[in-house]
């Protein structure tokens, strides 16, 4: 594959829902472009997007492929990503380094969840993008039907540029409606006629559409459009291109992936209105608090930015990256700003799917992999020591879904744990936290697939076998009165004996734990008070109820006694411990349950829906804001216990359109019904 200047570059994301045919349209770009001379099938599990064992297993993309294509001197980065929404985080780096988006709609499904949500990420950043509209063959698709859906869903920007010519089984051709000309498919390339009259006609407020936004494009233009002078064929291109650019239009497309019609037109209007990396000539960073720019130039300084890690157990770790300026050859020196490391490649090449294409060097505006760096992580700068520069890092959603990992194997726990964080290179948005308390290992990702995935990976690529369960809940104890109990501890059995006694008064408190004293008269003498103290901060490791940590606890030792010989620090610190379980028996313990803030954000319509499955779980609400978009955003507050599995649960309430953040406030008390369940199952353990 030869290297291609910037001008002659595109970058482009796949974005839509899952199965709408992202991968599909990649594979009739490969058989239109000549690189493949057959066109892969997911059913087939032969696609050169979806080569993980996970990817074909399952039969949907669950990581990001660059598939690079070359027509009519053009090299396409085509970025597959999956739609599936817990792999999400995929999309991130695909439009880190995408010049523009193109959505795939399913057209017998219309816009989907997956639809929108990619959608409502282009507007967000004004991404240039185009729609592509696929699956026209099938059975009662009718466009007209399937358009007003869109323009409902999505607005008024997205015009037509191609219209079928017969719907759903009888689809037998489209009408471009900028060359006015009638495309017969007979084959993916097609025959092409003259149009009849007819169909112009009906194809004229389409045109009139486009002439209203590339007379909104730019002022001399606006001037001839109110001035019923018509635009020059070079002036309406001009203003289509920069309509695109801004993202107030999105021209619509249609075809069939599975027979690559319709991919070859779509290449050529990403050529035609996708900016190309020059396009976007400034690169913005940082160092040393300065604001630091390069040039997508091949003769500037070198940098690049890495947007997705591949670890394989046999391969290795191989490091996707885009170089924003300058370029790289396999003698480059490369320096990793964020973590002031050098690095040494291992290898230079493209990527295709799986295959690896060598090259000598890859210049600004390209996309490339590289093998063995040993520093570098998803996000990370790479770039010329003498001239660093680092770019923002890639952001990712929090986790919303939590589970406890255990490995099946005893001893399998390092490997598990060395394991995971192999794995957390590849996938940075999925988390993995030791819970100091509950001892256990936590590992939190958008949604249930996306754990499962893990698991599956940590059996067939690391032979680690784990099972996946709901994570332990921190209660706590506490008191809800004030007790005053003696706690003596005598032992006399020939030889030295042991005298501790000790009156300590136990009350409720704010803080966590509180220990003073009130002794006069030397009753018991100053420096058993350590030992005293140490006694109760042991105690309150384990309450009596469950077993969990004691809080808002006061201690106060107030009186007691002493003996010449047998007392010691240790007869203390066992009467303190004697003292604190019958204080809290006598002070009416109760338990305490973590209590988590939700912010929710989900379309209006599933308002009552979700606010009464909030009240099933025990839940508060405290609020509501209405959104900029139209949504709603609930604030409520709920226990942690019946929280786990509300990413589940909220992804089926609202097909998908809900989304929530969640943080731990305080610590409330546990109902008593709820509480004598915790206790049982305490006693089981």
């Amino acid at each position: 594959m030869k290297a291609y200047t910037a001008d002659n570059i595109r970058n482009i994301s796949l974005l839509g829902h899952s199965s709408s045919g992202k991968t599909t349209f990649t594979e009739g770009a490969l058989f239109a472009t000549g690189v493949t001379s057959r066109q892969g099938r997911v059913e087939d599990k032969n696609t050169v997007s979806d080569f993980d064992k996970e990817e074909m297993s399952r039969g949907v993309s669950i990581g990001t492929s660059v598939i690079p294509v070359e027509y009519n001197n053009i090299k396409y980065n085509i970025l597959d990503t999956p739609g599936y929404f817990d792999f999400i985080a995929e999309m991130y780096g695909a439009k880190r380094v995408s010049d523009g988006s193109v959505i795939i709609i399913d057209a017998q499904a219309g816009v989907e969840v997956g639809t929108e949500k990619a959608w409502n990420n282009v507007e967000k950043y004004n991404t240039p993008r185009l729609i592509f509209l696929n699956k026209m063959d099938k059975e009662n698709v009718k466009f007209e039907k399937v358009y007003q859906l869109i323009k409902q869903k999505l607005g008024d920007k997205v015009i037509p540029f191609t219209i079928p010519i017969g719907d759903g089984d009888e689809f037998k051709g489209c009408y471009d409606v900028l060359d006015k000309k009638y495309h017969k498919f007979d084959g993916p390339d097609g025959v092409v006629e003259d149009a009849p009259q007819e169909l112009i006609d009906k194809c004229q407020k389409y045109i009139s559409a486009l002439n209203e936004i590339v007379a909104e494009s730019d002022e001399e233009l606006m001037e001839k459009y109110f001035a019923d002078e018509p635009f020059t064929q070079e002036e309406f291109i001009r203003g289509i291109k920069s309509a695109v650019a801004s993202g107030e239009l999105c021209p619509l497309f249609i075809g069939v992936a599975t027979k690559g019609i319709g991919v070859k037109r779509i290449l050529d209007a990403v050529m035609r209105y996708i900016p190309s990396p020059k396009d976007h000539p400034i690169q913005k960073g940082i160092w040393d608090e300065q604001i630091i720019e390069r040039t997508t130039d091949v003769n500037d300084k070198f940098s690049a930015v890495v947007f997705k890690t591949i670890v394989d157990p046999f391969v290795g770790k191989l490091s996707l990256f885009k170089v924003l300026s300058g370029k790289i050859t396999k003698n480059t020196v490369l320096y990793n700003s964020g973590k002031d490391k050098t690095e040494k490649m291992g290898g230079l090449f493209y990527l295709r799917g799986k295959t690896q294409i060598d090259t000598d060097e890859i210049t600004a505006g390209d996309i490339g992999a590289m093998s063995k760096l040993q520093y570098t992580e998803t996000g990370d700068t790479l770039c010329d020591e003498d001239n660093p520069i680092v770019y923002e890092p890639l952001r990712y959603p929090k986790p919303t879904l939590f589970m406890a990992v255990y490995p099946k194997k005893q001893g399998d726990e390092d490997k598990m744990a060395q394991s995971l964080y192999k794995l957390h290179d590849e996938d940075p948005s999925f988390v993995i936290e030791r819970n100091s308390e509950t001892k256990e290992l936590l590992i939190g990702g958008q949604g249930n697939m996306q754990l499962q995935v893990i698991q599956d990976k940590l059996l067939n690529r690391f032979g680690v076998d784990v099972e996946l369960k709901n994570p332990k809940i921190a209660y706590r104890e506490t008191i809800t009165k004030v007790a005053s109990v003696q706690g003596k501890h005598k032992k006399q059995s020939g030889g030295a004996g042991q005298y501790g006694d000790v009156w300590i008064r136990f009350e409720p408190c704010d803080e966590d734990f509180i220990f003073d004293e009130e002794v006069f008269g030397g009753a018991v003498p100053k420096n058993y008070f350590p030992a005293v103290e140490k006694g109760l901060r042991e105690s309150i490791e384990h309450g009596i109820l469950a077993g969990y940590p004691v809080v808002h606890m006061k201690a106060v030792l107030y009186d007691g006694s002493y003996h010449d010989v047998d007392s010691n620090e240790v007869s203390f610190k066992i009467a303190a411990q004697l003292a604190f379980k019958k204080g809290m028996e006598e002070a009416a313990p109760v338990l305490l349950e973590p209590i988590v803030k939700a912010e929710i954000s989900i379309p209006e319509e599933y308002l009552g829906d979700v606010m009464g499955d909030m009240n099933k779980r025990r839940g508060r609400i405290l609020g509501m804001e209405q959104q900029r978009d139209g949504s709603q955003k609930i604030i409520a507050e709920a226990p942690h216990a019946e929280m786990f599995e509300y990413a589940i649960d909220l992804r089926a309430m609202t097909q998908s359109r809900g989304s929530f953040e969640m943080e731990f406030v305080r610590y409330e008390q546990v109902p008593q019904e709820i509480a004598k369940k915790i206790k049982e199952a305490s006693e089981n353990n």
